[in-house]
């Protein structure tokens, strides 16, 4: 087989020379350029088998041309690069018929898997129309954050929001499975039919049934799990029946599971998750929260709330937190910042007045700190107290206080993401104190 050859159009040497390397390595030929004006030339003039682009080539955007490329080569595939990881990226490199896209920075083997995937698409497959787009600024994006989990969201859409396949958004509650949602039918082909959104709680066959969907409808069934035994039969009739609607359906719970146990249809299950989409909790993409916390401020102040912004030790301490309510919690967190904090400014200490009256941790307790405190003491340190007896040499006392010391000083350490002199002034503690008692307690310096 004759070998194939990569054009790679990408500005930034190191990552051409890089990417260079990784295509020559994987035995294929490679020809780089920083050009848009070259690329363009060398694909009119037929040569390369696939190519590899960033989106900005000097001041001019791959998609201005893409098209018009696309037109003149049908067959070639592109491969789209970009550091501008957002949802409006991914998009536009599927609209414009781009074979895949890749965010940066991404591994080196991915890249050549990639290609090698595009080299074995038939010829004269058909990509994805190109569809107009009206431009937003990030704030105004369906779903922000630039985290690798993300990455994985804005593929999964790109995939799907072209086609009519039934998509199962699952999640915990306030991760914006309703914006994802929303976002499949916004940015797809079909995103002049009507969008109805239905809490599927409230569905009652005989009293409150679906509406009459026109064809290009997109039905999205809030909670599904929610549907009683009834109202799944009465969706189910409904998917069998309906023509050129599609439907999109969340859950906060282990639907799988409930159809394990009984409590949900399987043949229901089977028709609404021919896709399935996780949607992460934000405590498990907290380097998103930066960018997510910026955004909300902007959407804040267009409600007509105060500009604000947050100091470093505000975004450290946001950042600590595990946000049980995920973005939802944040929101809230951000608009009580917003209308209540006095300074343009927002600090740490604020943003801790605003966690402690967050409706999570206002949810009931069995118990106060000291009571909880006590019922732990019980459990690991009574047997030590019996044990020791009247032993003055006895060092339960010291080593429960060491227990104790130890994770609060690595909460004030996480909270100002490893600052000791910021650590120890939350603490009301000397610094050479504190750097005392990390290497007494042998807190790693990590």
């Amino acid at each position: 087989m004759s070998e194939k050859t990569v054009l790679l159009a990408e500005d930034d040497a190191s990552i051409r020379l890089v990417a260079s390397q990784t295509l020559s390595s994987a035995g294929y030929a490679v020809r780089a350029t920083s050009s848009i004006d070259a690329l363009e030339r060398w694909v009119r003039e037929g040569q390369g088998d696939v190519v590899v682009s960033d989106v900005y080539l000097g001041d001019t955007s791959i998609f201005e041309r893409l098209s018009s490329l696309k037109h003149a080569r049908p067959e070639l595939p592109f491969v789209i690069m970009s550091a501008q990881n957002t949802i409006l990226t991914a998009a536009s490199a599927a609209d414009h018929g781009a074979f895949d896209y890749l965010p940066k920075p991404f591994d080196i083997d991915h890249l050549a898997e990639v290609v090698r995937r595009a080299l074995r698409v038939p010829k004269g497959r058909e990509l994805l129309s190109p569809q107009s787009r009206r431009s937003a600024d990030e704030a105004a994006l369906p779903l922000i954050g630039r985290s690798e989990a993300m990455q994985e969201i804005y593929r999964i859409i790109t995939r799907v929001m072209n086609t009519d396949l039934t998509v199962l958004i699952e999640g915990e509650p306030g991760t914006g499975k309703d914006l994802a949602a929303r976002a499949i039918h916004d940015l797809s082909a079909s995103a002049g039919g009507k969008f109805v959104h239905l809490d599927a709680g409230t569905l009652v066959p005989g009293k409150n049934t679906l509406p009459e969907l026109e064809p290009g409808t997109t039905l999205y069934l809030d909670e599904v799990s929610d549907l009683t035994p009834e109202a799944q039969a009465h969706v189910l009739s409904l998917m069998r029946s309906a023509k050129q609607v599609r439907t999109i359906a969340s859950t906060r719970h282990n639907l799988a599971r409930q159809v394990d146990d009984g409590e949900f249809r399987d043949d229901l299950y089977f028709r609404l998750s021919v896709v399935r989409l996780n949607m992460p909790p934000l405590r498990r993409r907290k380097e998103d929260i930066p960018e997510l916390t910026r955004a909300l401020f902007v959407r804040a102040a267009k409600k007509g709330l105060p500009e604000k912004m947050l100091d470093p030790g505000a975004t450290d301490l946001l950042m600590a937190y595990d946000w049980p309510g995920n973005v939802r919690e944040l929101e809230n967190v951000v608009l009580r910042l917003s209308a209540l904090t006095a300074d343009r400014t927002i600090t740490a200490k604020d943003v801790e007045r605003e966690l402690r009256t967050s409706s999570y941790a206002e949810l009931p307790r069995e118990g106060s700190f000291e009571d909880d405190i006590e019922g732990l003491l019980k459990k690991h340190v009574l047997g030590d107290l019996m044990a020791a007896g009247e032993d003055e040499d006895s060092r339960v006392y010291q080593g429960v206080i060491d227990r104790v010391e130890r994770p609060l000083v690595k909460l004030a350490l996480q909270v100002t993401s490893g600052n000791k002199v910021k650590a120890a002034a939350l603490l009301g503690l000397n610094r050479n104190t504190l750097r005392a008692k990390i290497n007494s307690l042998g807190i790693s310096s990590d």
